[in-house]
């Protein structure tokens, strides 16, 4: 794929193999970047170039059950305590002690995790509208709203059925999803073929989608606090996660704040590539 300067390898870790692009030097800051659904590694196109051009080693996984990836068969290969210790095993298999970890939608809420559960391992930490997981619960008890935005959620613990309405007519209800809830142009045709090429490989949509029924049997608890840095970036126009979401999660932050986009919805790193990176630079390089 015509990403300049990005190479391939498969990473052996203990638990499953994982399809990664590396770019930048190897003395670099070690830097990972974690997509969201329904992407793969291709969603930091804008970003991988930029960060590794200013020295960062960036390393962007396809996560468990994406990509070329791994596909782990069954709901406890997906649950949040396994994705976290995946983006640990990669760190120790890079040879990284300490990262700066970049995280959008899913891979916020992994990223999120790794920084509460291995607060010794995360340098600094930047997420790209995406909720602490500790706070969702109890935010969408007192926010009806934002229950209402999550309905996809309910749909995607039915079994099978929505494996069949997503992959149906090459993913049509996949492309049309990305397309109308971004703003015009932040997917290109030819992006979004990459896209269907990565959700039709063998077994990819139940394993993306077991990431959504894994979540919903995590037992309630108090989540452990985010010492890092962190930085969150947020587009105010996001059509699946409020504004609230980010002003809860920077609660359980020590040394935090928020950025937000106005003019952005959920899909802000492919809107606004240039501030989104310079933000992303001013914080990690």
């Amino acid at each position: 794929m015509d990403v300049v300067g990005v190479s391939f390898r498969r990473i052996r870790l203990p638990d499953l193999n994982l399809h990664v692009a590396e770019a930048g030097p190897e003395t670099g800051s070690p830097t990972i970047l974690l997509h969201g659904f329904p992407e793969f590694w291709y969603g930091w196109r804008h970003q991988i170039g930029p960060l590794a051009a200013a020295g960062l080693r960036v390393v962007v996984p396809d996560q468990r059950g994406y990509g070329l990836s791994d596909k782990p068969v069954g709901l406890t290969a997906y649950h949040l305590d396994r994705l976290a210790g995946d983006v640990i095993a990669l760190a120790d298999a890079c040879g990284f002690q300490k990262v700066r970890l970049v995280g959008h939608d899913w891979g916020g809420l992994v990223a999120w995790w790794v920084a509460s559960q291995y607060p010794e391992r995360i340098d600094r930490l930047a997420i790209l509208n995406a909720p602490h997981p500790g706070i969702v619960g109890a935010y969408m008890r007192h926010h009806p709203g934002q229950m209402l935005r999550s309905f996809y959620v309910g749909l995607f613990q039915l079994p099978g059925l929505p494996e069949r309405l997503l992959t149906a007519d090459r993913c049509r209800a996949l492309r049309r999803a990305l397309a109308s809830s971004s703003r015009p142009g932040a997917f290109a045709a030819a992006d979004l073929d990459r896209y269907v090429e990565a959700w039709l490989q063998p077994g990819a949509m139940t394993a993306m989608l077991n990431w959504y029924r894994a979540l919903v049997r995590l037992p309630r608890a108090t989540p452990p606090r985010v010492r890092a840095p962190t930085l969150i970036l947020w587009g105010r126009r996001d059509t699946a996660l409020q504004a609230g979401l980010a002003e809860a999660s920077l609660e359980l932050c020590d040394d935090g704040r928020i950025r937000w986009y106005d003019d952005a919805t959920h899909w802000l790193a492919h809107e606004q590539p240039a501030a989104v990176n310079a933000d992303l630079l001013g914080f990690l390089a």
